[in-house]
Order: C-alpha cells, then structure tokens, then sequence
C-alpha cells in the first residue's frame, strides 16, 4: 500500500486520498523508478534501473519510439514534451511523481464522470483503464479538456499541449529495429498475460 504521508504531502489537492489510494493500488507501482515499456501491443522487458540516473536515463532511451510509463503512478513519460532530452528528473523522484500523476488522473477521472452516468466505482474502473491506454470511449483522455474549469481549458492543457503518447506511432525504423530482437503478441491490455516478451536486457541504455 502506498505511504499515507507520501498521499498526504504530495498528492493533488483536488483527489480525495480514497481515489489517490485506489489509483496507485490499481494503475501504479510502489517502486518510484518502475518502468514499463511497450511497442504497439508488445511488452519490451527494459533491466530494472538501480537509481534515478539510471531510470532516467532508461526513459530518454525509449521515449517517442514506444509507449514509456514511470514511477508510482506510471506517468506517461511522452506526455508533454516533444523530444527526450526533455523528460523531466520529477518523473523518477516519488513525490514529484505523485504530484504530477495525481493532477493528470484527476482530470482524466472527471473526464469519464462527464461522459458517463455510471457509479462513482465504475467511473473509477473505467478512468484507470483510461489512465492505462490514454483514451475513452475512442477520445485521448491526458490532452482532453478538464471539465473542472469554467472556461474550458484547464492549466495542464497549455503545460502539456502536445499528443499523449499512446496517440502517436511507433516510427517504421525503431518498429523493424524492435522486430529484429523479438516480438510477442499481447491479448488484450494485461501485461502479464504475456507468455513472451521482447528481452532488451542485454542492450545498452544509453545506445
């Protein structure tokens, strides 16, 4: 379970801690430097970073070529930016991870309140299944407008105006590049569905 002072100093203000607890336990991870890695519907297995240089490092190496999550509330590590040198050190530090992922699943939390009529537990099933794939009901959730404000646009639209990560392809030479070292086939979004998967283990980082 996640630390109670980490929900209560770092979370965003406008998420109940209930919803902040149940989101980690369901989307997240309790270790602040978890990476997970996929291309398209293959899972690619990435060496566990042993600190935050390394995570992060890790991240800026896959970033924009396939779909990077980090940290405890593995945060769409594309989102917002438009090259990897711009991946920010807050991603990897557990606090900072908190504040930022907390702001984003809250709006997309209230996105999939406004679309839908559903009890407050099936609005919370399906915006942490939206978390997971960046969409519902076929519309990107992280670049969406937050209903919360009044005129229509919210802060975390002007900070982060470009495509959430899961909207964007995977570029055809890193594609063939992935290929070459194996490749597995997901059904559906569980990761650990996966019988096998791509073991990028051996590959530098920094390559």
């Amino acid at each position: 379970m996640i630390d109670a002072a980490l929900i209560h100093e770092c979370s965003d203000s406008a998420l109940p801690p209930a919803i902040v607890e149940k989101f980690v336990a369901a989307a997240g991870s309790l270790d602040p430097l978890a990476i997970s890695v996929r291309a398209g519907n293959r899972v690619i297995l990435v060496p566990a970073p042993k600190t935050a240089a390394e995570a992060l490092d890790l991240v800026r190496h896959y970033v924009g070529y396939a779909v990077v999550r980090v940290g405890v509330t593995q945060y769409p590590a594309g989102f917002g930016i438009s090259e990897a040198s711009e991946v920010s050190p807050d991603l990897v530090d557990a606090c900072a991870n908190v504040r930022l992922g907390t702001a984003l699943f809250g709006k997309v939390y209230r996105i999939v309140e406004m679309r839908s009529e559903a009890s407050p537990e099936t609005v919370f099933e399906h915006a942490a299944v939206a978390w997971r794939t960046g969409s519902y009901r076929g519309k990107a959730v992280f670049t969406g407008t937050d209903p919360v404000e009044p005129d229509g646009k919210s802060e975390n639209d002007d900070a982060h105006a470009s495509t959430a990560p899961e909207d964007q392809p995977l570029p055809h030479d890193r594609e063939r590049d992935l290929k070459a070292v194996g490749e597995v086939l997901l059904d559906g979004d569980d990761a650990n569905s996966a019988g096998i998967r791509i073991n990028l283990s051996g590959i530098g980082v920094g390559e």
